[in-house]
């Protein structure tokens, strides 16, 4: 059994305890009300799911295990002193709940070196796909075409004990997490690159292979995948790729059905899809107004344009957060530190200054700030990825490492198939005396 898998056993066993004794002692305690409106507006806010990696709060932001994102930027192992934090540090804090050291983060990187080789198979399922199909279609039936190296399948068709669900299932989600970088790697360059692949670099970290197989060899590139790996890896359980992760994963199907499920939500445009819009509206903006920051006066009023004629600006605003997005904060960091004279990201910068003012102000919203997406496309754009479309499937690669977490500490706890009760609109009619 190799160290992580060991230290999981001695985590889990206590909180499965603890898990059943909630369940059977505590089953009956109200923690929440659910009204027509919950119901019917997507249940936003509403206590369902049960998930241990991330937190979301209003005010701070999402905190995996307890600790803010400028924490663990501080506080998790990283290359150089002053880079960005490995994502593999973060996997092992959401796994565990503990901070790892630079040998834990250093397993895993050997670990997932290991583990990243693909079946022929896999490849031909990409390459019997059309040049032009959309890079979330390649990515996600690359992901299903792996249903059938299921080891936690395997078992369980042997008479695999409810008990030992969680063992199987680690094996596949390191698998996953191994592989998804060179199914990604190998699309970008198939689509982009005339098919001329590049092979792995074993001696390098996760993002920062992935950055190499993509044909990126540049640190500041290598940093900033690891930040964007970091950043894009968890939101809670009830954003919608973790949310059919999880859901599809209930059923008992296997982490690469589960993973695929929770990719086609990803793609939706509101949810992944929305960084590709964010740089798209930026590039429409500037192609109407010239040079935005040359007078801001021109965005405010570009704004309120869209605004009134019924349009979102995207990037901005979200579901739970009142505050600029702690993701936003790190990205813009970045940039002020690595591209501070890049002309699309003084434009977001410009924006940040006008827009939140504009949207408090005119349209009243809850939340003017910007979230992750409002400047994830401009940093990637300065290093030469301008292939918008393919940026769902960076954000894929990253959220692997959240909705595959989930997953496992779902099979640990025995959790229940997911099935809510449905009533059609007339007895909700009935409720509201209508």
């Amino acid at each position: 059994m190799d160290p992580l898998k060991k230290k999981f056993v001695e985590i889990a066993l206590p909180r499965v305890a603890d898990f059943k004794k909630l369940l059977t002692e505590y089953g009956d305690k109200e923690i929440g009300t659910v009204t027509i409106g919950s119901v019917l507006t997507g249940m936003k806010g509403t206590v369902s799911l049960l998930t241990d990696t991330s937190k979301l709060d209003p005010e701070e932001g999402i905190r995996f295990r307890g600790y803010s994102i400028p924490e663990l930027r501080e506080k998790l192992p990283k290359v150089q002193p002053k880079g960005e934090p490995l994502p593999e540090g973060l996997f092992y804090l959401m796994l565990t709940g503990e901070l790892p050291t630079q040998d834990d983060v250093a397993f895993l990187s050997r670990e997932w070196s290991q583990r990243s080789d693909l079946p022929d198979y896999v490849y031909k399922v990409i390459d019997a796909l059309p040049l032009d199909t959309r890079p979330m279609v390649q990515f996600s039936a690359a992901i299903l075409s792996m249903a059938s190296e299921s080891k936690f399948f395997v078992a369980y068709m042997n008479g695999l004990s409810k008990a030992d669900y969680w063992d199987t299932t680690y094996e596949d989600i390191m698998d996953l997490i191994a592989r998804v970088p060179r199914i990604a790697a190998y699309i970008y360059r198939r689509m982009y690159h005339g098919n001329a692949q590049i092979e792995p670099d074993k001696s390098l970290d996760w993002a920062a292979n992935l950055a190499h197989m993509m044909g990126y060899e540049q640190m500041e590139v290598y940093r900033l995948l690891r930040l964007y790996m970091f950043l894009h890896a968890d939101h809670e359980g009830g954003n919608v790729s973790a949310h059919a992760c999880h859901l599809v994963g209930s059923a008992l199907s296997n982490p690469y059905y589960s993973f695929a499920a929770g990719m086609t939500g990803l793609a939706g445009p509101l949810h992944g899809f929305a960084n590709q819009e964010v740089i798209r509206w930026i590039q429409s903006m500037l192609g109407e107004i010239g040079h935005a920051c040359d007078d801001k006066e021109k965005i405010r009023e570009y704004v309120i344009r869209q605004i009134e004629d019924g349009k979102v600006i995207p990037g901005y605003g979200h579901a739970v957060l009142r505050k600029t997005d702690p993701r936003f904060t790190a990205q813009y960091e970045f940039g002020k530190k690595y591209l501070p004279d890049d002309p699309m990201f003084r434009t977001v910068e410009c924006l940040y200054e006008v827009v939140p003012g504009v949207l408090g102000q005119y349209q009243k919203i809850k939340n003017p700030w910007p979230n992750v997406d409002a400047g994830s496309g401009v940093l990637l754009h300065h290093y030469g990825i301008r292939e918008f479309e393919f940026y769902t499937v960076l954000f894929g690669v990253s959220r692997s490492l959240g909705v595959l977490t989930q997953l496992l500490w779902d099979r640990a706890y025995g959790s229940a198939i997911e099935r809510p009760t449905s009533h059609p609109l007339e007895w909700f009619k009935e409720q509201a005396g209508m």
